[in-house]
C-alpha cells in the first residue's frame, strides 16, 4: 500500500476556531451585564417609592376634600332630617309598641329611608320594639339637642353682622365690624360648620346600631351598643349644664 494512502496529508482543519478574547470587549460586556442586572432593579425601585408617596399624597388630599365637602352632601342633610324626626317618631312608637302595633316597622322604615340602613325584619320583635322605643328616647333627645346647638352656633356666627346684639366695639376682633365678623365667622362659624356633620354622623351611627340590634335579626354587640348609647347620653347631659348656665 502506498505510503501516501496509508498516511494521508493533513487537510484543512474543520474544528471551529476559538474566538480570541478581547479584553476591552469583555470589560464592556461585563459592565453591560452588570448594568443590565442592576438597571431594572434601580429603575423599578424608584417608581415604587414614587407611587407610594403619590398614594399617601392622594389619600391625604382625598381626606381633606371629604372634610370640606361633608357639610354640603345630601347624606349630611338626610342625617339631619333623621335627627329631627327620630325623637317625635320614637315618642309616638312607645304607645304603639305598648298596644302591639308596628313600632318596629316604623323605626326600620325611618332608618332605611334617611340613613340607608337595611335591617332584615325578624319573625317577631315582641317587647324588643318597646325596649328600643324607650332606650333610644334619651339618645334621640341628646342627639337632636347637640346637633341643633351646633348648627345654631354656625348660623349666629356666620351672620354676626345681622345679630341685634352685635356690638363690635365690645366683641372679640373689634372695634371694627370687619374684625369682629372675621373672628366670629372663622372661629365660631366655619369651624363648627365642618365639625357638626361628623358629630351628627357619630350620633346616627349609634342610633342605626340600636335599630339593627333591637329591631333586626342581628343581636351581636347589642349590649355594648346600648351601654355606649347610655354613656354618651349621660356625658352630653353633664356637659350641657355649664352651657345652660351661660345662656
Amino acid at each position: 500500500m502506498d505510503l501516501a494512502q496509508r498516511h494521508p496529508a493533513p487537510g484543512p482543519d474543520h474544528t471551529p476556531a476559538r474566538p480570541v478574547a478581547d479584553p476591552g470587549r469583555s470589560a464592556t460586556t461585563g459592565r453591560g451585564r452588570a448594568e443590565a442586572a442592576s438597571g431594572p432593579v434601580a429603575t423599578a425601585a424608584s417608581p415604587a417609592g414614587t407611587d407610594q408617596h403619590a398614594r399617601h399624597r392622594d389619600a391625604a388630599r382625598a381626606g381633606w376634600k371629604g372634610i370640606l365637602r361633608e357639610p354640603f352632601t345630601a347624606a349630611t342633610w338626610l342625617r339631619l332630617a333623621y335627627l329631627l324626626l327620630a325623637l317625635p317618631v320614637g315618642i309616638l312608637c312607645v304607645p304603639i309598641a305598648l298596644v302591639g302595633g308596628p313600632a318596629g316597622r316604623i323605626q326600620r322604615g325611618l332608618a332605611r329611608r334617611l340613613l340607608g340602613v337595611e335591617v332584615a325584619e325578624p319573625r317577631r320583635t315582641g317587647p324588643l320594639a318597646l325596649a328600643h322605643a324607650v332606650i333610644s328616647l334619651p339618645l334621640n333627645l341628646v342627639a337632636l339637642t347637640v346637633s341643633a346647638y351646633f348648627w345654631t352656633v354656625v348660623v349666629i356666627n356666620l351672620a354676626y353682622p345681622l345679630r341685634p346684639d352685635s356690638d363690635p366695639t365690645q366683641a372679640w376682633g373689634g372695634p371694627t365690624m370687619a374684625g369682629a365678623w372675621a373672628v366670629h365667622g372663622i372661629g365660631g362659624g366655619l369651624s363648627f360648620l365642618f365639625i357638626t356633620p361628623w358629630v351628627m354622623k357619630g350620633f346616627t351611627l349609634l342610633q342605626a346600631r340600636l335599630v339593627e340590634g333591637f329591631l333586626g335579626a342581628d343581636r351581636a354587640g347589642l349590649l355594648k351598643a346600648t351601654g355606649i348609647a347610655l354613656a354618651v347620653t349621660a356625658l352630653c347631659a353633664l356637659l350641657s349644664i355649664p352651657v345652660i348656665h351661660q345662656l
